[in-house]
């Protein structure tokens, strides 16, 4: 049973003003986007002895926007420090490659090295069959998966992969929506607003990666940077991010290219996280990966990720996610 309905209509017009409001073209926006190595958050309790936790491999073998040595340095550290053995897996998916894996984390995979405004459309899949096929049964197996694919054009590279765990991701962008006739100065104000997920509002939900291992880890606030919504199917599926019921998602041709023609579906009550069991294994969604990061952006170093104001408990989400995947937090 699915966890959420799908609704959808066409974009209104004021939409038509994001084709002159803000949005920097991705290739740029990446270029200015780098690791805050000094960004280190303190683990109080590590939940495994130096390197003697699981081995947790960070895919880098499909053109990953983030990577160990970059944008998701941060991560790979956070790991370190609670013992996990963190390494990169820069070889293509198969049993023998992921054989020495106990925890996978994908984090925007990309289909192709060039540029986004260059891919057709509907994105093909980063993945091919004989990958996902190998992924699947390794994680019913007892592999852990943590999937992370943001928003255009690295939603639909993961789409392929996450439907053979029955997520349905979307290519799009996710936004709080402005209120008709908005101004074009309005409606940059409502995009840059933070979006955050909170439990008194249900966005937070009541899951085991929200209450961790016990009440020091409890964790009262997410926030995010924009990312994809998405839906999730099946039995052993559990919200943990639930969008504002003002949210919409814009699914433009090419990404960061809006206009008037562009698609916009209402998407309150849709996902940015969740989790699910497969077999013996444990995967878990996320439609947003800077909330996982530690970056700064641009000449002005403007936090971005774990590191940027009213993220001060991204970390111990991230945390008690790979806490949650390696089975220290049940249910």
């Amino acid at each position: 049973m699915p966890l959420l309905q799908f609704r959808s209509h066409r974009s209104i017009a004021l939409w038509y003003a994001l084709l002159r409001v803000t949005v920097v073209a991705a290739p740029a926006l990446g270029a200015q986007q780098i690791p805050d190595r000094e960004f280190r958050p303190s683990v109080a309790r590590p939940a495994f002895g130096t390197a003697e936790g699981p081995r947790l491999c960070l895919d880098e073998a499909h053109q990953n926007f983030h990577t160990l040595a970059e944008r998701f340095w941060a991560f790979g550290e956070l790991a370190r420090r609670d013992g996990y053995r963190v390494a990169p897996l820069r070889a293509a998916f198969a049993a023998t490659s992921l054989g020495d894996c106990e925890l996978l984390v994908i984090s925007n995979a990309q289909w192709s090295g060039v540029e986004w405004s260059t891919y057709p459309t509907p994105t093909p899949s980063a993945f091919t069959d004989g990958e996902i096929v190998a992924v699947h049964s390794w994680v019913e197996r007892g592999g852990q998966l943590l999937l992370i694919a943001d928003h255009m054009p690295l939603a639909g590279s993961a789409a392929k992969l996450a439907a053979a765990f029955g997520a349905s991701f979307t290519d799009g962008f996710a936004y709080k929506a402005a209120p008709v006739g908005s101004t074009e100065a309005a409606i940059t104000a409502v995009r840059a607003t933070p979006t955050l997920f909170v439990p008194t509002d249900g966005t937070l939900q009541a899951h085991a990666i929200i209450r961790g291992r016990d009440s020091t880890e409890r964790v009262t606030q997410v926030r995010s940077f924009t990312g994809q919504a998405f839906r999730l199917a099946g039995a052993t599926a559990a919200a943990v991010m639930v969008l504002p019921e003002d949210f919409v998602l814009l699914e433009p041709r090419i990404a960061w290219q809006f206009d008037s023609t562009t698609t916009q579906r209402q998407v309150g009550g849709w996902l940015q996280g969740a989790t699910r069991r497969i077999g013996s294994g444990r995967v878990a969604f996320f439609g947003e990966a800077a909330m996982f990061s530690a970056q700064v952006i641009g000449g002005e170093k403007r936090p971005m990720g774990m590191n940027a104001p009213l993220a001060e408990q991204n970390a111990q989400f991230a945390l008690n996610t790979l806490h949650w995947l390696s089975g220290l937090l049940d249910p």
